[in-house]
C-alpha cells in the first residue's frame, strides 16, 4: 500500500512536534516550588546576622550582576568592587547589598568572646565594622527614599540592624583608645585616630562624672532575676557605661561621704554619624562623629531633615547596677554589725534628675538592700506612660539600727537630696511624691509620714525625772528621733507587708536568737551613751533608781511587744494622704484575719482607711510577685488619672 503526501507529512510534524517537545522540557527554566513557611521566612528575613549567611535581597543583587555567593565568600575585596562598580544594580540595591558584605567581613574578622572584655580587634576589622556602617547608613539618608517610606519593609530593618552592631563595635574600640588616654592623664575627649578614621566624641547630653570605668552592650547581655528586659526598636546602638561605684559611709570609716548618688551604671543610645551632605559626601568621607543620647530622655532626634526613632533600652544598666553591687553580702555583714556594713542612709536615684518628672521613693526592708525593688522598678521604668511622668529614688540603709533613728537618718537623707535638687522645691518633681515601703520598710515610710506628737517621747522618757541642762541635753539627742511631723508634698503611699504592729515571729526563739547576732556599730552606740547615763543619773520621780535604757536593735523594734512599735502603730497619718497596702498570705485557705506571710501576720500589715487592699497569696517577698507589681502600677496609672482631673 503505497503512502500519501499527506500521511508523510503527518508523520513528520508529529516527529518534529516530539523533539520540540523534548527540547522544551529539557531547557525549562522555571519550575513551581513549594516553600515551608518557616522557609519563607528564612528567605525573606535571614540575613548574615542571623543566618550566618547572604540575605536572598543580597544574592538576588549579585545574580543580577553575575555574581554568587560563594564567589564573593573566597575573593570578597573583588565582589564588593563589582558591586560597587558594575552598572545594573538600583542605588538601594547597591548600598544595602554592600552594607551586608561589609559586615559579613568585619563579622569574620572579629574574634569570638569568650566571657569578660571583648579581645581587640584588628585594624582591618575595624576598617570593616566602619565601612558596614557607613554603608548601612548611607541606604538610610541617601538612597532617595526616607526611612519613614520604607517602615514596612525587611531590608530596612535589616540595615538598621547592620547599622546598630557596627557602631556597638566601633564605640567598644573608641572608648578603649578613650579610656587609655584618661588613665594616662591625657585629654580622652580629643578625637581618636584609628587608620584613615578620625572619629570625635560628643557625650556632653549624659552629663558622666568622667570616662567610664565599662562600656557594656546591652544587647550583649542578658539577666538572671529580672522577669523583662525593656528595649525600644530603633536607629543607633544600644550600650551601658558603668562608672565607678559611690563612696558608702561604712562601719569602719570615719570620712564624710555625700548621701545621694545616681545610679552607677546609665543606659546610652550611640550613633556614627558620617560628615557629608549628600552621598558622594558620605562615601568618601573618613570622618566620623560618635554622639550620644539618654533613651531615658530623648525618644527622637532630627538628622539630615528626618525625624528618626533612636533605641534604647531601659532594664540594661539597672540589670548591670544590680548584678555587679554586691549589695547582697554588704546588707547582711551591716545587718550583723560586721566590717565594711553601711553605717549611714544613701539615695539612689535610677537615673539622672529630672524636675519635670514626679519621686517614686522606695524603702526596704530588713536584712535587704535596694535588690529588693529588682523587678518592680524595673517594670515601672520599663513602662512608657510610667517612665514620662516618675523618677525612681531608693533609700540603701543600715537594718540593724533602731527604727526611729532609721526614720530620722532616711529623712535627712532624702531632704538632703531634694536641696541639692530643687531648695526651693518649685520643681514638679518634689511635689505629690509616691512613698512605696516593703516590710521594715513600710514601717519606717509610715513614720516618715506621720505626726508625733509627744507620745513617743513621753513613751521614753516619762519615767525619768529630768529638768534642766539634763533634759535640755537628752531633748537635744533624743528629741529629733521621737518628736517628727509629716514629709511634706507627699501625695500617696504603699506599704507592702509591713509590720505596722510588730509581729511574733522577731520574739519567738528564732527571732531571739537572729537578735542576738545583730549587733549596732560603735558609732551608733557612742551617740547615746552619755545621754542614757544622763537618764539613768536621773533617777525616777519618785526618788527610785531605774533600769539603765538600752538601745534596741531593729529586731527588737519589731517584736509585737516592743513600746516603741506599739506606740508608733497608733500616729496619725498625714491629713489628705492617699495609702494602699498589699498584705502577703502563704495559703489561700483559711480565714484571713488569722493569715500571715511567714514573718508578717495580717493583723499586723492591715490599716484602717487604706484606698484599697490586695492580698496576694505569696511568701513575705510579695514586692517580688506579678499580681504585687500590677497591683503598684494600677495604683500608679489611678494616680496619674487622678492627677490629670486636678489639673496638674
Amino acid at each position: 500500500m503505497r503512502a500519501t503526501p499527506h500521511a508523510g507529512l503527518r508523520g513528520w510534524l508529529g516527529a518534529a512536534a516530539c523533539v520540540l517537545m523534548l527540547l522544551s522540557s529539557g531547557c525549562a527554566m522555571v519550575k513551581i516550588k513549594q516553600v515551608a513557611p518557616s522557609e519563607y521566612v528564612l528567605l525573606k528575613r535571614g540575613d548574615i546576622l542571623d543566618s550566618g549567611h547572604l540575605s536572598a535581597l543580597s544574592q538576588e543583587s549579585l545574580g543580577v550582576i553575575g555574581l554568587t555567593a560563594a564567589q564573593c565568600g573566597k575573593e570578597p575585596d573583588a565582589c564588593r568592587r563589582a558591586v560597587a562598580d558594575t552598572d545594573g544594580l538600583q542605588t538601594e540595591q547597591r548600598l544595602s547589598t554592600l552594607a551586608e558584605l561589609w559586615m559579613q567581613q568585619a563579622l569574620a574578622l572579629t574574634p569570638k568572646t569568650k566571657g569578660g572584655e571583648p579581645p581587640p580587634l584588628s585594624d582591618a576589622a575595624l576598617d570593616a565594622w566602619l565601612e558596614a556602617a557607613r554603608y548601612s547608613y548611607a541606604y538610610l539618608f541617601f538612597s532617595g527614599r526616607t526611612p519613614a517610606e520604607r517602615a514596612l519593609e525587611n531590608r530596612l530593618t535589616q540595615v538598621r540592624d547592620y547599622y546598630n552592631h557596627a557602631t556597638q563595635q566601633a564605640a567598644s574600640v573608641v572608648f578603649q583608645h578613650a579610656r587609655a588616654r584618661a588613665l594616662d592623664g591625657q585629654d580622652y575627649s580629643r578625637p581618636v585616630q584609628l587608620q584613615q578614621w578620625t572619629i570625635t566624641t560628643d557625650l556632653a547630653r549624659l552629663q558622666l562624672a568622667g570616662i567610664p570605668r565599662q562600656l557594656v552592650s546591652a544587647a550583649q547581655v542578658g539577666f538572671a532575676g529580672l522577669r523583662s528586659n525593656y528595649r525600644r526598636d530603633g536607629f543607633g546602638a544600644e550600650l551601658v557605661a558603668v562608672q565607678a561605684p559611690p563612696l558608702l559611709a561604712v562601719a569602719d570609716a570615719d570620712a564624710s561621704v555625700p548621701v545621694f548618688s545616681e545610679m552607677p551604671a546609665v543606659n546610652i543610645t550611640a550613633l556614627l554619624q558620617f560628615d557629608g551632605d549628600t552621598l558622594d559626601d558620605v562615601l568618601a568621607t573618613h570622618a566620623v562623629r560618635m554622639a550620644a543620647w539618654s533613651p531615658e530622655t530623648t525618644a527622637s532626634i532630627q538628622l539630615h531633615g528626618q525625624q528618626v526613632p533612636l533605641a534604647g533600652n531601659f532594664t540594661a544598666a539597672y540589670g548591670v547596677w544590680m548584678a555587679q553591687s554586691g549589695f547582697a553580702v554588704e546588707s547582711l555583714r551591716t545587718l550583723f554589725g560586721r566590717g565594711q556594713g553601711i553605717r549611714e542612709p544613701h539615695i539612689y536615684l535610677m537615673q539622672p534628675y529630672d524636675p519635670n518628672r514626679r519621686i517614686i521613693f522606695l524603702l526596704h526592708g530588713l536584712a535587704s538592700s535596694p535588690e529588693a525593688w529588682v523587678n518592680l522598678a524595673n517594670e515601672i521604668m520599663g513602662d512608657p506612660e510610667m517612665r514620662r511622668h516618675y523618677q525612681i529614688w531608693s533609700a540603701y540603709y543600715p537594718t540593724n539600727a533602731p527604727i526611729a533613728l532609721n526614720r530620722y537618718t532616711i529623712g535627712n537623707a532624702f531632704n538632703q537630696t531634694l536641696d541639692h535638687f530643687d531648695p526651693q522645691r518649685t520643681a514638679p518633681a518634689t511635689h505629690d511624691m509616691v512613698f512605696i515601703g516593703h516590710s521594715m520598710g513600710g514601717v519606717i515610710a509610715r513614720l516618715m509620714l506621720s505626726e508625733s506628737g509627744d507620745a513617743l517621747w513621753d513613751g521614753a522618757v516619762k519615767r525619768f525625772d529630768l529638768h534642766g541642762d539634763r533634759l535640755r541635753r537628752v531633748e537635744a539627742r533624743l528629741g529629733p528621733l521621737v518628736r517628727f511631723s509629716p514629709q511634706p508634698d507627699v501625695e500617696r503611699a504603699i506599704f507592702i507587708a509591713s509590720p505596722h504592729r510588730g509581729t511574733d515571729i522577731a520574739g519567738d526563739r528564732l527571732g531571739r536568737l537572729i537578735g542576738k547576732l545583730v549587733r549596732l556599730p560603735l558609732t551608733i552606740l557612742g551617740k547615746f551613751e552619755e545621754v542614757f547615763l544622763a537618764m539613768q543619773d536621773a533617777g525616777e520621780p519618785d526618788g527610785g533608781k531605774p533600769k539603765a535604757p538600752r538601745i534596741g536593735t531593729s529586731i527588737d523594734n519589731l517584736k509585737a511587744t516592743d513600746p516603741f512599735i506599739r506606740a508608733a502603730s497608733e500616729l496619725p497619718l498625714a491629713p489628705g494622704l492617699a495609702y494602699h497596702s498589699i498584705i502577703a498570705r502563704r495559703k489561700a485557705e483559711g480565714a484571713l484575719a488569722g493569715s500571715d506571710d511567714g514573718l508578717v501576720p495580717y493583723w499586723s500589715a492591715h490599716l484602717d482607711g487604706a484606698l484599697s487592699e490586695k492580698v496576694v497569696v505569696s511568701g513575705h517577698s510579695v514586692q517580688e510577685t506579678p499580681e504585687a507589681v500590677l497591683e503598684v502600677r494600677r495604683i500608679l496609672r489611678q494616680d496619674l488619672r487622678e492627677q490629670q482631673a486636678r489639673g496638674r
